[in-house]
């Protein structure tokens, strides 16, 4: 978008900013772990939410289309994609998750999987990716990236890990 258009650098550089900084960036998501309560929606928001909707944004913007009709997509996505990491922490191995588990309750953070239970953090996953599914602006490929989110939801939280962990979640996605 730069070197092609560089018009298009200012506004990227600003939505990348906006991500990543204080007071709705991933550093106040980060800073509101040591929190002692967080609204929990807000903390995901910000913290995973905020580089996500980045991420959908600065897709927009960079391509020279409306940013805005993107930005659902990736405050749901940001969201949903904390929920699972949530759910991993809990209901994963190690080796599976690519670090040590148990992190958010042996540090205190805000957790969906505590906050839900595991059923209902699965629930509410299948829900935010419903909600992003449903937000992707009308485009060319539109269809093929509902496909993509479907299967990468199942990556994120597997079928396989939801029969284990919470037997009585009938999968919405999956």
């Amino acid at each position: 978008a730069g070197c092609s258009h560089p018009e298009r650098l200012g506004p990227l550089l600003s939505t990348l900013a906006t991500g990543v900084a204080a007071p709705s960036g991933i550093v106040a998501g980060q800073a509101w772990e040591c929190e002692p309560r967080v609204a929990l929606t807000e903390y995901q928001r910000a913290k995973t939410g905020a580089l996500f909707v980045a991420a959908t944004v600065c897709g927009a913007q960079a391509a020279g289309t409306a940013a805005e009709p993107w930005r659902a997509l990736g405050e749901w996505l940001g969201e949903a994609y904390q929920v699972a990491d949530d759910i991993r922490d809990v209901a994963a191995d190690p080796e599976s998750l690519g670090k040590p588990a148990g992190q958010d309750a042996k540090h205190g953070r805000p957790s969906s999987a505590a906050e839900l239970g595991l059923s209902g953090a699965i629930q509410h996953f299948d829900q935010l990716i419903s909600y992003a599914s449903a937000s992707i602006p009308a485009c060319r490929g539109s269809a093929q990236l509902r496909t993509l989110l479907r299967q990468e939801s199942k990556r994120l939280v597997p079928v396989e890990l939801t029969r284990r962990v919470a037997p009585s979640v009938t999968r919405v996605n999956a």
